[in-house]
């Protein structure tokens, strides 16, 4: 009897259950090693697919396994998966191996924006048409223009590592949200140029484009993401560029160079400064925003059906709860 393709039987993250027993494709989006307490070396994973991500531990066999499981590696994993209240959920691994390129398909293991490309291309031409100012508009068309090197690379960028918007337009998607909140949001408080606003948050993350790279099917620090951090790779893109425009103001300089390197708020979060002017502060306000309920989305994906609380998270310091859709919460008080 033929047996029926794993491809077509995929078993997506978010459709895992307790006590379930996996066997399917996953893409390798990070691992770790660790020791136990009797010094031998175990593997913690974080495998995923376009439905989320899952954790998982490899306690025997390690030496066999390490490089068929470095990042961005497509494998083919077997073993148990267990939700703990304490730990949460975990897939112990027992087999694990290389997948063939027949086992399955790769927008299968591609997380992707909610968002369509050509709308967020068309809200970005439209919100930098706004900028009024001619030296910051020159700044984001060099900056940020499709036809250079620069903004083709912004555009295809993931926002992070894990945490929000790791994917592809990742980046795009989280700049353009943030600009587009920075913009509403200037108009309600007195003395803040929306102009020098609204360009830094599109910029406040660039140096990302150097920080991440693809590797197999998932997203890495590089060396230069490592060694010196997105804050100081994008600072140094945006000065160059600004010294390259003719007459630039230097206050305006300035003011745009501060959102870049305060836009993580605190010294202890990895930002040189600390915002010290009203529109760095708006910028880093609204990037701190969006990047928590980008969060939420990332949690929401990995919950089964009907499941309202997730487990500890780090990016939120706690628990993420969903509320049901109206029509259950209706049901639920008529009960």
């Amino acid at each position: 009897m033929e047996q029926p393709s794993l491809i077509s039987t995929k078993q997506f993250v978010r459709e895992l259950a307790d006590g379930q027993a996996v066997d399917s494709v996953f893409v390798v989006r990070e691992q770790t090693r660790r020791q136990k307490k009797n010094g031998e070396t175990f593997l913690k994973l974080r495998l995923g697919d376009r439905s989320g991500d899952v954790e998982a531990v490899v306690w025997d066999g390690v030496d066999g396994c390490i490089d068929c499981t470095k990042t961005g590696e497509v494998v083919r994993v077997a073993g148990p998966y267990s939700v703990d209240s304490r730990y949460g959920a975990t897939l112990t691994v027992r087999t694990v191996r290389a997948a063939a390129p027949e086992e399955y398909e790769p927008a299968d293991l591609r997380e992707a924006s909610p968002i369509p490309l050509e709308q967020m291309l068309s809200d970005l031409d439209d919100l930098i048409a706004t900028v009024q100012q001619p030296h910051l508009r020159e700044l984001l068309e060099r900056l940020l223009g499709p036809d250079s090197r620069t903004g083709r690379s912004w555009r295809l960028a993931p926002a992070a590592k894990r945490y929000h918007q790791a994917y592809r337009h990742g980046l795009l998607e989280h700049c353009l949200s943030v600009a587009q909140g920075v913009s509403a949001m200037a108009a309600l408080f007195p003395g803040i140029d929306r102009d020098v606003a609204v360009t830094g948050a599109l910029l406040h993350d660039i140096g990302k484009i150097e920080a991440y790279a693809l590797v197999g099917e998932s997203y890495d620090l590089t060396d230069a993401g490592r060694l010196e951090g997105e804050i100081p790779l994008g600072y140094y893109r945006v000065r160059r560029a600004i010294e390259s425009i003719e007459g630039f103001p230097a206050g305006t300089a300035q003011a745009v160079v501060h959102i870049v390197l305060a836009h993580h708020g605190k010294l202890e979060h990895g930002s040189p400064v600390t915002p010290c002017t009203r529109e760095a502060t708006l910028v880093h306000m609204i990037d701190n925003l969006g990047g928590t309920l980008g969060s939420f989305d990332r949690i929401e994906k990995t919950l089964a059906d009907g499941e309202r609380w997730s487990g500890f998270d780090r990016a939120l310091a706690g628990s993420a709860y969903f509320a049901p859709p109206e029509q259950d919460a209706a049901q639920t008080r008529a009960a």
